[in-house]
């Protein structure tokens, strides 16, 4: 009996681990609702632009979809939850590429939106959506870095595929803006 069980879970357990990463199907809840197996991952948010004032900045989200994501990356949704002043993203300049921002690669087709204005959410969605497997690199362009300097923190949500979504929390890109000194460069 020990042994059969043994023998059962064993068989299992090569089962599982001899199927192929693309056979990894999406999770699909009771109502529709399909959501990744493997979420995507934050991998950065930069931007080269910290003086407060700059205008015409990009600030650069870097994203892993994993090859067992299950789904391809459909949008992704950008909600400011921390800073003194509200960011306003430019959704006619924004961009998409693959790779990261020192590696980039083909551009990528995006709509830009915003999606909240109360919320502060702006939301990115990629035409066609980006397959598992890719790193992709968001570039949020801005009209100009805040006035008011400090540490500003913007949620980052992904949605797979399909009409009836699941968004999935990725983290939190930190942006550090900084006011120049008034007595130059060394004071």
């Amino acid at each position: 009996m020990k042994y059969r069980f043994l023998s059962t879970i064993f068989a299992v357990s090569v089962g599982v681990w001899l199927l192929p990463h693309s056979m990894v199907d999406a999770v699909t809840f009771r109502d529709g609702t399909v959501s990744f197996v493997q979420p995507p991952r934050l991998v950065s948010a930069t931007t080269p632009y910290k003086s407060t004032h700059e205008w015409d900045t990009t600030y650069y989200f870097t994203l892993e979809v994993p090859a067992n994501s299950g789904e391809p990356l459909q949008r992704v949704s950008f909600n400011q939850i921390q800073g003194v002043e509200v960011i306003e993203f430019n959704q006619k300049t924004t961009f998409a590429f693959e790779g990261t921002r020192k590696r980039k690669g083909v551009n990528l087709g995006i709509n830009a939106e915003k999606s909240d204005r109360q919320k502060q959410t702006f939301t990115v969605t990629f035409d066609p959506p980006v397959s598992p497997g890719q790193t992709v690199t968001i570039g949020l362009k801005t009209f100009r870095n805040p006035r008011v300097g400090g540490v500003y923190l913007i949620g980052v949500t992904a949605f797979p595929s399909g009409n009836q979504a699941a968004g999935q929390f990725l983290g939190i890109g930190r942006l550090q803006f900084y006011a120049p000194s008034r007595f130059g460069p060394f004071f």
